[in-house]
């Protein structure tokens, strides 16, 4: 089946233009249009449908017709199919990270993972639902059932740091319980979804899903106050989840939000392998150029090895090669936007004022042929806890590293921010280890490897990080309703009316 039409003359060969996917068919009720632009470089890649209104109301009145026969489709049905979509992503992998590293500016190498790991969702959410089910017992003369039933239209957005697992995070599970869905990709990434749905509409049955980009102060706030949508799921800045969280309390329906955070990393004094923890360090903060909600981006080093592991941890940040998003060398790429990298660099002299010392980085690079793009060399300060960098989600590849000697102060520290998404230790003592993630306000501790996300362990924050989990199992009960159905086998004797 064929979506696309006219492609240019791009080497991944990109649309002139990309429309919401509604009903099975990509169509859209307005002309008006944004760019897609490749942050690097400036090259404008496509032009994108600003959905609006309309569309929105066209795509949740799809997937309300889509609703009934799709909530009763056998789970072995749904399973198949999310398989056979995690195995088109499989076949289509190169294409769809390239997209992605032209989209949004990061590193191919990086890209081609998330797109890994968003098929290995898919297929998670096949076998996970496969046993999401209710209970059985019997009661006097009968049998007592619970049972989980699909919600209904569930209204999913999506940021654009990683469009491909921040879109199978939601996807994979809604579709999985039976659910439809209507997405609303960033307008910073939008291309890499799109194409997903081309591959969803040969899949799924028309209006199962539905995808409409465009802005979050139109189609966003359409979707989040369309009275037939029956749950709200968000993943974004801790602002924003408060306007979503706002949106679904007026309606009385259930939103679940995944949000910002500033992890601690924290590193004991008994470690030994400096080199190993100085690497670890730094993926914690520059993967996806910094631009990660649960990126470790305080560090906590002890007094008795402070002096000895900074300067190899400044070694290290000066070995991160920052390059262009193809160059293979890369490690560290362009920002998504003029507006971020702008915003980063703010935060870099918000540092600098506050009698932060600056270790390293905090500057603009130039990469050849790429001038357009803001490429912010990794970044060390050394503060204190209480400072703005060490405070504020700057979502750049800033780290800001904190003394510590006692453990209580630490940990009260490592606390002592409105997030709770994330954490990080190293140390070789297991009582450290257990004492402090036991201690830590964090939806996920990562001990002696930062980011080790495991298929089926919870990802939600404490605080101000969000509500609910993803990545688990127990991620299907936020897309289901239980319900309760008793039944006896021959109505009771009468006992609240007297009959003599």
């Amino acid at each position: 089946m064929t979506i696309f039409k006219e492609p240019v003359g791009t080497e991944v060969g990109l649309a002139e233009r990309y429309q919401p996917l509604i009903g099975g068919r990509f169509a859209s009720a307005t002309t008006a249009t944004f760019a897609a632009t490749n942050p690097a470089t400036g090259e404008h890649l496509a032009d994108v449908t600003r959905g609006s209104k309309e569309d929105i109301a066209e795509a949740v009145a799809a997937a309300r017709a889509a609703f009934p026969a799709w909530s009763v489709t056998p789970v072995e049905e749904r399973s198949a199919m999310l398989v056979q979509l995690a195995a088109a992503i499989d076949a289509n992998i190169d294409r769809l990270a390239l997209i992605d590293s032209l989209d949004i500016g990061r590193h191919l190498g990086e890209t081609v993972i998330d797109h890994a790991r968003a098929a290995d969702q898919y297929r998670f959410f096949a076998a996970a639902a496969l046993t999401h089910t209710g209970w059985n017992r019997s009661v006097p003369n009968g049998v007592a059932i619970t049972k989980r039933e699909p919600i209904g239209v569930v209204g999913q957005i999506i940021p654009w740091n990683a469009p491909a697992i921040m879109a199978a995070f939601k996807m994979a599970p809604a579709l999985a319980a039976g659910n439809t869905v209507v997405l609303k990709p960033d307008e910073n990434a939008t291309l890499s979804t799109l194409e997903l749905g081309a591959i969803i509409s040969d899949i799924f049955p028309p209006g199962v899903v539905n995808i409409v980009p465009g802005l979050g102060e139109e189609a966003g706030v359409a979707l989040t106050a369309h009275p037939d949508v029956k749950k709200l799921a968000f993943t974004g800045s801790t602002e924003v989840g408060r306007v979503v969280a706002r949106a679904g309390a007026d309606r009385l329906v259930p939103v679940s939000l995944e949000l910002g955070g500033k992890s601690p990393n924290i590193v004991f004094p008994d470690v030994t392998d400096f080199d190993a923890i100085v690497d670890n360090v730094a993926f914690a903060v520059a993967h996806n150029n910094g631009q990660s909600c649960l990126a470790g981006t305080r560090l906590f080093v002890h007094d008795d090895i402070f002096d000895t592991f900074v300067p190899k941890l400044v070694a290290g940040f000066e070995r991160i090669v920052v390059g262009a998003p193809l160059d293979p060398a890369t490690v560290v790429s362009c920002l998504v936007s003029s507006e971020q990298g702008e915003r980063v660099l703010r935060y870099v002299e918000i540092g600098k004022g506050e009698s932060a010392e600056l270790l390293i980085g905090g500057e603009r690079a130039v990469v050849p042929g790429n001038e357009f793009g803001y490429f912010v060399k990794p970044t060390i300060f050394v503060t204190d806890n209480s400072s703005r960098i060490a405070q504020e989600e700057i979502f750049g590849p800033v780290l800001s590293v904190i003394r510590w000697n006692d453990h209580d102060t630490m940990v009260r520290e490592a606390n002592g921010v409105r997030y709770g998404l994330a954490a990080g230790l190293y140390t070789s003592n297991i009582g450290n280890a257990m004492k402090t993630a036991d201690a830590l306000e964090a939806g996920s501790v990562w001990i002696n490897k930062y980011f080790n996300m495991i298929d089926g362990s919870p990802f939600g924050g404490h605080k101000e990080s969000g509500i609910g989990s993803e990545y688990c199992a127990e991620t299907l009960n936020m897309y289901t309703h239980l319900k309760s159905i008793t039944l006896v086998n021959d109505p009771s004797p009468a006992f609240f009316i007297r009959t003599d």
